[in-house]
């Protein structure tokens, strides 16, 4: 197997021979087992504030796997050594961005930082030194317009979003459109939540921050409206989309909306994505789509049969469906929805079925005893992806 020669760099205004390094990447797997490729410790960075050139372990993935690339910093300070992050640093880059020596990026707040005051300090003897220090910090991206920060409601608040987070991490729920017409989007986070929990944390977090976000080469920049939505995010039963689903869900469809905006929790049309548009955020988020029998016309025993064998192979399928063959929905037969299965169909004495992830919930979804004439008449076929490494 391969290795490769890979490096980051930082920005700083103290002397790059002060400053040391902690350099960690690595990915998680489904079950949350860490595959580390390299792991560095106090490492001393170059003239020019990059990394020293790095040989990687042995690796069998494909250039476009994600990693997750993880810094701290040290400053030394005479024979002390001074650690000058907070927090490590993260981001995440796909394995041959690391080779191509593409880790790194040209807004600097979005590469480690790490800054001093360059003013001099004197004895109190000397008279006064006070000394004024500027610092800015950008305005947070995701703001909603009748919760501003500050407001109890703000859906964007930093804990309330940390917290949601970590009940995804935790499988504690999924994402949930609820009333937006965001079907396209959940499917893919979901299953980024179920195979790279690593890729789904960090790009929530790099949204949250920074406004955008890049998995693989599936680019997520939201516009101005999605970052500053209208509407109410609550009614008489409480939340009606989390805000971390909307940093996620709705930023995904409003990078690809070049018309519509997707600006306003109540909106529909803006939010309904064809097939061909979520086979691409599948690939280019590093995907590989296996199979596909999304028809115009409704599914046959055939088409189901198949799609039950790569569930059984272990493959994802993104089903297009009616919503109207799911429980407590009004009957429709139009192809307006899409869910994930997570176990094949099945018939039964209590009607066909088959449990899936719709609508932040992973169960039996179709109405009961619904026949297998049925089923397929509210089936439309479905996307088959390999699970992503």
């Amino acid at each position: 197997m391969p290795t490769y020669t890979v490096y980051t760099k930082i920005e700083s205004n103290v002397p790059a021979e002060k400053l040391l390094y902690d350099l960690i990447i690595y990915r998680q797997d489904a079950e949350r087992n860490h595959h580390v490729l390299l792991d560095v410790f106090q490492g001393q960075l170059q003239s020019n504030y990059e990394t020293q050139h790095h040989v990687t372990q042995e690796t069998d993935d494909d250039l476009s796997v994600t990693y997750i690339m993880q810094i701290m910093l040290y400053r030394k300070h005479g024979s002390n050594t001074i650690q000058a992050l907070q927090t490590p640093f993260k981001k995440m880059y796909t394995l041959g961005e690391f080779v191509a020596g593409k880790a790194c990026s040209d807004n600097k707040r979005e590469n480690v930082c790490y800054f001093e005051s360059t003013a001099e300090t004197k004895p109190v003897s000397d008279g006064d030194n006070t000394i004024e220090l500027k610092i800015t910090i950008p305005e947070r991206p995701f703001i909603a317009k009748e919760y501003p920060i500050g407001h109890p409601d703000d859906p964007f608040e930093k804990n309330k979003v940390e917290s949601q987070i970590q009940n995804r991490l935790s499988k504690k729920n999924f994402p949930d459109q609820n009333g937006a017409s965001l079907c396209g989007p959940a499917a893919l986070f979901y299953c980024l939540q179920m195979d790279r929990p690593d890729i789904y944390e960090q790009a929530a977090r790099e949204l949250w921050k920074y406004g955008k976000t890049k998995i693989g080469q599936l680019e997520i920049k939201p516009g101005d409206g999605c970052l500053h939505p209208k509407g109410s995010f609550y009614d008489q039963y409480g939340s009606r989309i989390s805000g971390l689903d909307w940093i996620t869900l709705a930023s995904l469809r409003d990078s690809e909306n070049m018309i519509f905006s997707y600006d306003e929790v109540d909106d529909q049309a803006a939010g309904v994505t064809m097939w061909g548009k979520l086979t691409e955020w599948f690939e280019k988020a590093g995907y590989e789509k296996i199979f596909s029998n999304i028809s115009l016309m409704h599914s046959n025993k055939e088409d189901i049969e198949t799609l039950n064998n790569y569930i059984e192979q272990g493959y994802h399928v993104v089903s297009l469906i009616s919503a109207g063959m799911l429980q407590n929905m009004e009957e429709t037969s139009g192809k307006n929805h899409w869910i994930v299965w997570v176990d094949k169909v099945e018939e039964s004495e209590n009607g066909t079925n088959v449990k899936a992830f719709s609508w932040g919930r992973v169960k039996t979804w179709v109405k009961e005893n619904a026949t297998y004439e049925y089923f397929i008449k509210h089936t439309f076929g479905g996307l088959v992806f390999k699970p992503l490494k």
